[in-house]
C-alpha cells in the first residue's frame, strides 16, 4: 500500500523554503513510487507552482479560499500579520483535513506553530516531522512551545550539522529525535544544462566577474558587499560584481550604488531563471548574509565550479566550506573583512584554486535531491 506524505509549508515570499520543500517533494515521488506526494495549499501561495507539481506527480491539496494575494509579505510586523490570519484561517480546515485524509507523514516547513498547536491538542494517527531551518531565534515563547509538543514529535530534521549540536545543547527535544538532514537543492538534471553565455557577458569580457544572489533584503546584506567591493575596486580595478535578484531593499541599493559613482561596475540585474549560466561564467561568488541555513546559492555556484567566498554567519556557510580550508570566509558584517578576502583570493595560486573548487564541488553533492532522498526516506520508514 503506498505512503501518503503530505507537506506544510505556507511561503509568503519566494524563499529558499520553497525551493527545498519543492525538491523534497520531487526527491520522493521521483525516487520512491510508494509514495503519494502531497503538499497543502493553505492559501493559494502554491498556485503558481501548479504546472511543476503536476509534471511531477505531486498533488496539491487547497486547504481554504484563495486569500494569499491579499496578505502582508513584506517587513517583520506585516509578515507577522500574516502567520496570524493563516494561523486562525486554517485552525480548523487542517484538523478536519488531518482527521479525514489521516496520511502516514506531515512534514512541517513554516508557520509550524498552528500544527504543532494542533499536535498538542488532539490525537492523530499522522506522525509530525518537524523541519527547523535558517538560524532560529530561540526566545522564551518558542523553547516553551517546543519543549511541550517535543514529546509527540519523534523526528525533528535540521539541515546543518551545527544546528543540531545547537539544539542539542537546548535540549529542548530527545536527543535521539534530532537527525541531520541537508536540503534537496541540486537537481543534477538542471546542473548539466547546455551552458549558454549571458549577453551581459559579451559586454566585459575584459573584465573579472563576480557574482551574488539572492533575495535585496536585509538579511542578505548587499549594503556591506557594495560598500566592500567599492573599497577593493580602489587596487583592482579589472574587477565587476554583478547581483541577481528581487526585493524591497532594491531601491536602496541602487542609490548606495549611484552615490558611490560605481553604476559602470555594480549591476543589479534583477531575478534570473538561468543563474546556474550566470554562475558558470564567473569567477567568484560572494554570500554576504547575515545568517543562512546553508546557502543555498553557495552549494549550486560549488557545483558550477565557482570559487566561493561566503561570511562565517550563522549557521551553515562555515560548516560547508569546512571553516575556510575549502574556499574564503570573511568575518560577519565586519569592515574592511571581506575586501581583504578578495585580496587575498587575488594572490591565491592557481593550484589551490582548483583544489578548493573540486573538493567544494565534491562536498556539494551530498545537496542533490537523490542524497536528500536517501536520508528523507530512511526517516519516513522509522
Amino acid at each position: 500500500m503506498k505512503k501518503n506524505i503530505f507537506y506544510w509549508s505556507p511561503c509568503l515570499n519566494p524563499v529558499g523554503t520553497v525551493k527545498s520543500t519543492l525538491n523534497s517533494a520531487i526527491s520522493l515521488k521521483k525516487f520512491n513510487k510508494n509514495y503519494n506526494v502531497s503538499i497543502i495549499n493553505v492559501c493559494g501561495e502554491w498556485d503558481d507552482y501548479k504546472e511543476k507539481l503536476y509534471k511531477n506527480s505531486i498533488n496539491l491539496i487547497d486547504l481554504n479560499f484563495k486569500y494569499f494575494n491579499i496578505l502582508p509579505k513584506r517587513g517583520f510586523l506585516a509578515s507577522r500579520l500574516s502567520y496570524i490570519i493563516i494561523f486562525f484561517l486554517s485552525f480548523l480546515p487542517l484538523y478536519f483535513l488531518l482527521k479525514k485524509q489521516k496520511p502516514n507523514k506531515i512534514i512541517l516547513h513554516l508557520i509550524t506553530s498552528l500544527p504543532l498547536t494542533l499536535l498538542i491538542l488532539f490525537k492523530f494517527q499522522t506522525g509530525f516531522i518537524l523541519r527547523i531551518s535558517g538560524y532560529p531565534k530561540l526566545n522564551i515563547f518558542r523553547k516553551f512551545f517546543w519543549k511541550l509538543s517535543s514529546n509527540k514529535i519523534k523526528i525533528i530534521t535540521c539541515p546543518t550539522l551545527e544546528l543540531k549540536k545547537d539544539l542539542e545543547n537546548q535540549n529542548i527535544f530527545k536527543q535521539d529525535n534530532l537527525y541531520y538532514l541537508p536540503d534537496a537543492i541540486i537537481s543534477i538534471k538542471d546542473l548539466t544544462k547546455k551552458n549558454n553565455i549571458p549577453e551581459f557577458f559579451n559586454s566585459f569580457k575584459d573584465k573579472r566577474v563576480i557574482l551574488s544572489a539572492g533575495r535585496l533584503t536585509r538579511q542578505k546584506n548587499f549594503s556591506y558587499l557594495i560598500n566592500e567591493f567599492s573599497d577593493f575596486l580602489k587596487n583592482n580595478s579589472e574587477f565587476v560584481l554583478i547581483i541577481l535578484g528581487e526585493g524591497e531593499d532594491k531601491k536602496l541599493l541602487s542609490k548606495l550604488i549611484v552615490n558611490k559613482n560605481l553604476t559602470e561596475k555594480i549591476f543589479l540585474l534583477g531575478f534570473k531563471k538561468d543563474i546556474f549560466n550566470y554562475m558558470k561564467n564567473s569567477e567568484i561568488f560572494i554570500l554576504s548574509s547575515l545568517w543562512e541555513e546553508v546557502g543555498f546559492v553557495i552549494v549550486e555556484a560549488a557545483m558550477c565550479n565557482t570559487f566561493v567566498i561566503s561570511s562565517d554567519c550563522p549557521n551553515g556557510p562555515k560548516e560547508f566550506l569546512n571553516n575556510g580550508e575549502n574556499g574564503i570566509l570573511f568575518k560577519n558584517n565586519s569592515n574592511k573583512s571581506l575586501s581583504k578576502s578578495l585580496t587575498n583570493y587575488c594572490n591565491l595560486g592557481k593550484e589551490k584554486i582548483f583544489s578548493d573548487k573540486i573538493t567544494l564541488k565534491k562536498k556539494a553533492k551530498k545537496y542533490t535531491i537523490y542524497s536528500h532522498y536517501l536520508v528523507l526516506n530512511r526517516l519516513l520508514l522509522m
